[in-house]
């Protein structure tokens, strides 16, 4: 008769992993909803579903909790976007050793990528968490914001400035190119920051297959009318 096998127990180390990703998890929706302030340690013990003294413990209090919380947020962004991300990196970088420029239609046609990439994160359930965080931080900018700019926004800003620096024909570290980078990821974000209020302009109730695919056909237009002359017509 065949012997019943039993999974191993978890190891000290395994609950301790499991502890901390309780935490880092749920404290991403508890802060982003109640502040840094208002968000006590039995608050975010509780909703996490572990014990209080888990939170000195492992992050030597509720503001190392932040930060750490902070910089976990910025990894699961980055796995949403981080192999497109990557690859968009190193082709740029293969071109810089190479003394080669990009052209405009390739600039295109990565930056039409990104831009489908983000809006589908920025119109899902999971994103509503990490904005209410990032908002605060937007807000009253703390250390967490430093993280979170430093890993996820800077880098992704950057890139995006270098791909409609290529697109407009324009040096990407002029100040005018940085605002119209900065306009552009903002006519991005919108997804994410006014999600009500689009779903009342466009009479859905949610953002399903169908809106999602409405939507990445406005991302293509929103990277092909830059430069057409057809930016900014009323």
């Amino acid at each position: 008769m065949m012997k019943k096998q039993t999974s191993p127990r978890p190891t000290k180390q395994d609950r301790g992993d499991a502890t901390r990703e309780k935490l880092l998890s749920s404290s991403i929706d508890v802060f982003g909803r109640y502040g840094f302030d208002g968000a006590t340690t039995r608050m975010l013990a509780e909703t996490a579903g572990v014990n209080l003294q888990a939170i000195p413990y492992y992050f030597g209090g509720k503001e190392g909790l932040y930060v750490a919380t902070a910089e976990h947020l910025a990894s699961i962004i980055i796995e949403h976007v981080g192999e497109l991300r990557s690859a968009i990196f190193e082709r740029l970088a293969q071109l810089d050793k190479a003394g080669e420029a990009m052209s405009p239609k390739e600039a295109r046609d990565l930056l039409t990528q990104i831009v489908q990439r983000m809006i589908a994160i920025f119109v899902s359930r999971q994103s509503e968490s990490w904005a209410r965080f990032i908002i605060r931080e937007q807000m009253e900018p703390t250390e967490a914001f430093e993280r979170v700019y430093a890993n996820v926004m800077g880098p992704m800003i950057g890139m995006a400035g270098r791909l409609v620096a290529t697109i407009l024909g324009e040096p990407p570290a002029s100040e005018h190119m940085r605002l119209r980078t900065l306009s552009f990821v903002g006519s991005i974000l919108v997804f994410r920051m006014a999600h009500a209020a689009m779903l009342r302009q466009m009479n859905w109730q949610a953002v399903g297959q169908a809106e999602l695919e409405i939507l990445r056909r406005h991302a293509t237009e929103l990277v092909a009318t830059l430069g057409s002359g057809k930016e900014g017509r009323s």
